[in-house]
C-alpha cells in the first residue's frame, strides 16, 4: 500500500517573505499613493470649478478606490515607514480638500468643513504629543470608516442626479459625526494608555 502523504501546512502570514523592509521608499504602494496625491490636485480644481458633474464624480471614484488599493499592496509587499506617513497624508489632503472645494462654491456650509479640518489638525498634534510620551495610537476600524464616510459624503454632493440640498447636508453632517467620534476614541485611548519606555510610536491614520 502507498503511504499517505502528510498534509503540509501552508505558511502563516507572518512567515511570508516580504518584498520590502520598513525603510523602503520606492515601493508600488507608495507609487499608487503619490499618484493619488497628484491626481487629487486637478480633481479638486474641477470640483471647485464645476461642482457636480460626471467627470468630477468619476475622478473622485477612482481616487477613492485607490485608497484601498495602496493599503492592500502595502500589506502584500510589506508596510513601510514612508507609506505609513504618505497614505494618511493623501487621505487627509483628499478629504479635507474635497470639502473645502465644495464650501468655496457654497455647495456646503463652512461650519462642517471647519470641524473636519480642525479635527485633523488637532488629532495630528495630539498623536505627536502622545508619541513623545511613548504612547502609540494606531488607527482602528472607526478611523478607517471615518475616511470612507468622508469620501462618500463628497461623492454624494458632486453626483449630478442628487441635487436636493438636504441630502447633501445630511451626508456631510454624518461625515462630521464619524470624524468627531473617531477623534473622541483616539483621545480616550490616549488618556488611558500607559507610556512604554523606549518605544517608538507607529505613525497611523484615522
Amino acid at each position: 500500500p502507498v503511504a499517505p502523504v502528510p498534509d503540509v501546512p501552508e505558511p502563516s502570514p507572518a512567515a511570508r517573505v516580504l518584498r520590502f523592509g520598513e525603510g523602503a521608499l520606492a515601493t508600488p504602494a507608495n507609487a499608487i499613493t503619490v499618484a493619488r496625491l497628484l491626481l487629487a490636485i486637478p480633481t479638486l480644481v474641477l470640483i471647485e470649478d464645476r461642482g457636480a458633474s460626471w467627470l468630477t464624480v468619476s475622478l473622485w471614484f477612482v481616487l477613492s478606490c485607490t485608497d484601498g488599493v495602496d493599503g492592500w499592496v502595502a500589506r502584500r509587499d510589506g508596510t513601510t515607514r514612508s507609506g505609513a506617513f504618505l497614505d494618511p497624508l493623501a487621505d487627509k489632503f483628499l478629504c479635507v480638500g474635497g470639502f473645502v472645494a465644495l464650501a468655496s462654491r457654497n455647495s456646503v456650509s463652512f461650519l462642517p468643513v471647519l470641524l473636519i479640518a480642525g479635527r485633523e489638525v488637532a488629532i495630528s498634534a495630539y498623536r505627536t504629543a502622545a508619541g513623545r510620551r511613548g504612547i502609540s495610537l494606531p488607527a482602528r476600524q472607526l478611523g478607517k470608516w471615518k475616511t470612507v464616510v468622508q469620501l462618500v459624503a463628497v461623492g454624494i454632493v458632486i453626483l449630478p442626479p442628487i441635487r436636493e440640498q438636504w441630502v447633501h447636508d445630511t451626508a456631510v453632517w454624518v461625515a462630521v459625526a464619524f470624524t468627531l467620534l473617531s477623534a473622541l476614541d483616539i483621545v480616550l485611548r490616549g488618556t488611558r494608555a500607559t507610556p512604554a519606555p523606549g518605544s517608538a510610536p507607529d505613525p497611523a491614520s484615522g
